[in-house]
């Protein structure tokens, strides 16, 4: 199964419409806080104002355009983008980029919970204008549980109008810039990096004001991250289009507070200042309209970003639906709820857009620096790229977002709080990442050739109770001809499963997003049957089915002979008698661990029982399976020495 990226990097007026519907929300909506950010209170002049423009445009030229429109976007892993697929496009050049793409992906979640509300929030005080002193928290929260609401049924009854809305939004805020800078067009002159360095350098903290410029660019990882949806072609024409309109309202706001004539701000924001009053309450409709898209845009990156986090073993199965037939659009309760609470925390603690300012951007950094690790991993030895050349763009980003990192350092203090969600997800994801491969480690395979006789002699057995007719275990053994020692265990075992077929069925994730196909080996004609189903990391596995399909294949070409069972019963039910083993670990009590390796598989078990069960993960019907407990013994405890005492 291929990505939409064959069809969705064809350009046209509609996939042009889609890009700017599902891509530019957050970078798009940043003109309603940026220039109000980075003036602040402080005293307006022309190297205050000049240069923090001058800052943003320069920003959006490296930052989103050379990196991330330029750059990033050749990191194309079957169509798909974002830091996961990226990683799985590099980790076999480096065991330790396991950490960059762990550092990234967290606080790319963690950007997915102070977005919403710092964009819905900067929209709705524009109300303040009309209605002064309006209580926008309470309007801010309705709208906020509204949009989390809304997510079980799905988007595609109203992504059509995204794009419609958001060329709207663009044209709005072109339109808006040139009425403002035909009064000033002097403000053209901000767009010299003369006037950036003089800001950073000769303004009085100035260097400090990179963290409020940086908000400018916040969105940039989303184009990466939607590459998928759209296509590389269409985020790159429709950028330019994005890019001009971004510009001259930037410059259009500036423009404003240069000719405005009083010498602070006093918390007015320029974006809405530039409006007419005639147009204001449409201007508020209009943002509102757009931030909420904006928000859209991330929580459904955040659903995926999960997605691909529990395919490539960073995090606990946890229930995932699909709820409507658009492919690619998931919906994950859990990750819902926690996203909700992260919200409506967020716009109860900061109380307004101003104090949200403050404390954002300090995460999308280091998901930044982390994409530029991976990146330069993906350049030399996926391009082939001279090693000096990817050298001296390492260096040059490094110190554009270095220099952005230490900016928002300073925010840490405004945002400790939030310290612990990113904690607690990074600290999730490498449990369970780390753990697993310990429980890997102790997973012991053995030759299934050895045991194939054996196995058919089990299944002619008639004096042993058929277990049943059709018997499948999942495995997690790469080889075809191998399987896991605890899987001959339960077969011969304590009781012995008899069966006519014996199944070993292994999900092999692949590199690439969509890939969708299926091997069959057989060791014993009709008896002993390895199958190997090669399912991509943003593919939802379904097991059974793809089992089912499987063998319906086989059978329509002869390979395979559906048994009658001998109790007759074929006569009234011609449908196979499947029964699936699913063999669960749990960490044995005769285990003596160090205090890391026990925290850590200990928190891996606690995981594992807060998620999906292992079949409901795979995609089995409850009806069909069986479970099987088996001990890890990780650390065996020392022999214990017993004294009988004398009677």
């Amino acid at each position: 199964m291929k990505s939409n990226s064959i069809h969705s990097n064809r350009v046209t007026i509609a996939s042009l419409l889609v890009a700017l519907g599902i891509i530019y929300g957050d970078i798009g909506t940043s003109p309603l806080y940026v220039l109000k950010a980075i003036i602040g209170t402080r005293e307006i002049d022309e190297v205050l104002v000049l240069g923090g423009v001058s800052c943003i445009f320069w920003t959006l030229v490296l930052q989103t355009t050379v990196k991330y429109i330029w750059l990033t976007l050749k990191a194309d892993n079957d169509g798909e983008g974002g830091i996961f697929s990226l990683y799985a496009l590099v980790r076999r050049y480096g065991k330790k980029l396991v950490i960059p793409a762990i550092l990234g992906a967290t606080t790319l979640l963690a950007d997915g919970i102070i977005t919403p509300p710092i964009s819905v929030a900067s929209a709705v005080e524009g109300l303040e204008a009309v209605v002064p002193h309006l209580p926008t928290v309470p309007i801010v929260i309705v709208i906020l549980s509204l949009l989390f609401f809304f997510q079980r049924f799905g988007t595609q009854r109203v992504g059509g109008i995204f794009g419609p809305a958001m060329v709207i939004w663009f044209t709005m805020l072109f339109v808006l810039g040139i009425s403002q800078i035909v009064h000033y067009p002097a403000i053209m002159k901000a767009l010299n990096p003369v006037y950036g360095y003089d800001l950073l350098l000769r303004y009085p903290g100035g260097f400090w004001l990179l963290g409020a410029v940086f908000l400018c660019t916040t969105g940039a990882e989303a184009l990466y991250s939607d590459l998928g949806h759209c296509g590389r072609k269409n985020i790159r024409i429709s950028w330019a289009f994005v890019k001009i309109c971004l510009l001259v309202n930037y410059l259009g706001q500036a423009a404003w507070v240069m000719h405005q004539g009083q010498p602070l701000l006093e918390g007015r924001n320029p974006f809405f200042e530039i409006m007419p009053d005639w147009f204001l309450i449409t201007g508020i409709i209009i943002a509102t309209a757009a931030t909420i898209i904006a928000s859209q845009a991330l929580i459904s990156g955040s659903y995926t970003l999960i997605s691909e986090a529990m395919n490539l073993n960073f995090w606990p199965r946890v229930r995932v639906r699909q709820p409507s037939d658009m492919k690619g659009q998931i919906y994950i309760p859990s990750v819902n709820v926690i996203l909700w609470i992260g919200c409506v925390l967020m716009i109860l603690y900061f109380k307004n857009s101003t104090h949200m300012e403050a404390a954002y951007g300090f995460s999308i950094t280091i998901t930044m620096m982390m994409t530029t690790i991976l990146l330069s991993y993906y350049l030399v030895y996926k391009l082939k790229w001279n090693k000096w050349l990817v050298a001296l763009i390492l260096v040059l980003f490094a110190t554009v977002e270095t220099s952005f990192f230490i900016a928002n350092v300073a925010k840490i203090k405004e945002r400790w709080m939030f310290l612990f969600f990113e904690l607690f997800i990074f600290m999730v994801m490498y449990v369970w990442y780390n753990a697993r491969k310990i429980n890997n480690r102790f997973t012991k395979f053995v030759d299934l050739g050895k045991y194939a006789n054996t196995i058919k002699e089990l299944s002619e057995d008639d004096l042993i109770p058929k277990f049943s007719t059709h018997l499948i275990y999942l495995t997690k053994a790469n080889n075809r001809h191998q399987v896991e020692e605890k899987i001959i265990n339960s077969i011969f075992s304590k009781k012995p499963k008899r069966a006519d077929v014996y199944w070993f069925v292994h999900i092999n994730r692949t590199e690439h997003p969509y890939t969708l196909s299926y091997d069959v080996s057989e060791l014993l004609d009709d008896k002993v049957i390895k199958v190997t189903i090669n399912a991509g990391f943003r593919i939802q596995p379904r097991t059974e089915l793809y089992f089912k399909k499987i063998v319906q294949d086989l059978v329509v070409k002869k390979e395979l002979n559906l048994h009658i069972r001998p109790d007759g019963s074929t006569k009234y039910n011609a449908q196979p008698d499947f029964k699936f083993i699913v063999i669960e670990k749990f960490l044995s009590v005769e285990n003596e661990f160090t205090l890391k390796d026990g925290l850590l598989l200990n928190t891996y078990f606690f995981l594992k029982g807060l998620g999906q069960s292992d079949e409901k993960a795979f995609g089995l019907d409850k009806s069909d399976v069986v479970v099987e407990d088996v001990p890890l013994l990780y650390q065996p405890a020392q022999p214990i020495e017993l004294t009988r005492v004398a009677q």
